[in-house]
């Protein structure tokens, strides 16, 4: 079958329950429709499949010109790190919980089918791009599709500081940390902290406190293209660190500043053509079905 990618990548997090069935199925698939494709090597190495031709994480965004993900959101998160700086489109087949980003089912595979021949929708989710200084110093840089927050290093214990947006002030605050979100990342750590949920088309990010001390610090929804920056103020008396999409953690000492933006690059995910959001939400969040109505 013709395909309009010349070079597809797969990826998996093949502890995940089902995943190793999945990643199996789809390289089946992948090799009847006569497809050029290449395995990350740790996924690879799990599925003791004889003659797969395997690329290294560092190589998948650079060659490669269609990323298929087998996993959950988690996983997805994950690959759009790897790359982050490449244009590369990622699919997502979900073996996970959720699947606000891997939707497609593993029985579904006609749709990846459909895909390969160039019937799809692609959306651009844009990232955030964080930077901590401390008295004109980098101390460390990180990326995010979900969300950047401020969280106290070990202890759980409240921290001050103070949000500017766009260099004007806008308050000062106690709380557990701070969760500065994309649309992407309104449905995941800012949304069981309160936060909104926000159309992934949208040009915004949200601002939700986490357990704040006072009542009146609320989450805030802000143009996508501000720069936030928050100030970790001398009253501290624990030290924070500033989380990425919930991987490695970079130490926020006191006087610091985090710098958060919205990165360069986009990711391009690729959904298939009966994909509704709506849907989606109704089905992962539980929502009511429709009761009366019809189209």
């Amino acid at each position: 079958m013709a395909s309009i990618f010349n070079k597809i990548g797969i990826l998996g997090r093949v502890k995940n329950p089902g995943v190793k069935e999945t990643l199996k199925a789809l390289t089946q698939h992948l090799i009847e429709l006569s497809q050029n494709f290449y395995v990350e090597v740790e996924t690879a190495e799990s599925l003791n499949i004889p003659d797969l031709k395997t690329i290294s994480r560092e190589k998948i965004g650079k060659e490669c010109d269609l990323l298929i993900v087998v996993g959950g959101d988690g996983s997805l998160l994950h690959a759009a790190h790897a790359i982050i700086n490449q244009n590369v489109p990622v699919v997502g087949i979900n073996r996970g919980s959720l699947g606000f980003l891997t939707d497609i089912h593993p029985a579904e595979l006609d749709k990846i089918t459909a895909i390969l021949q160039g019937k799809y929708t692609l959306e651009k989710r844009f990232l955030l791009t964080a930077s901590i200084d401390l008295h004109g110093k980098n101390l460390g840089n990180d990326n995010a599709l979900n969300e950047a927050a401020i969280i106290p290093d070990t202890v759980p214990h409240m921290i001050e500081f103070e949000i500017y947006i766009d260099k004007q002030f806008v308050c000062s605050q106690n709380s557990d940390g701070l969760i500065i979100a994309t649309p992407t990342g309104s449905t995941a750590y800012a949304l069981s902290g309160g936060g909104p949920i926000l159309h992934p088309q949208l040009d915004a990010m949200v601002l939700v406190p986490m357990f704040p001390h006072s009542l009146n610090n609320r989450p805030i929804v802000v143009d996508g293209n501000c720069q936030i920056d928050i100030m970790i103020t001398p009253n501290n008396t624990t030290s924070t660190r500033l989380s990425c999409d919930g991987r490695d953690y970079l130490a926020t000492p006191i006087d610091s500043r985090v710098s958060i933006k919205k990165h360069v690059q986009a990711l391009n995910l690729i959904h298939p053509l009966d994909y509704n959001y709506y849907e989606t939400l109704r089905t992962k969040l539980h929502w009511g079905k429709k009761l009366h109505y019809s189209e």
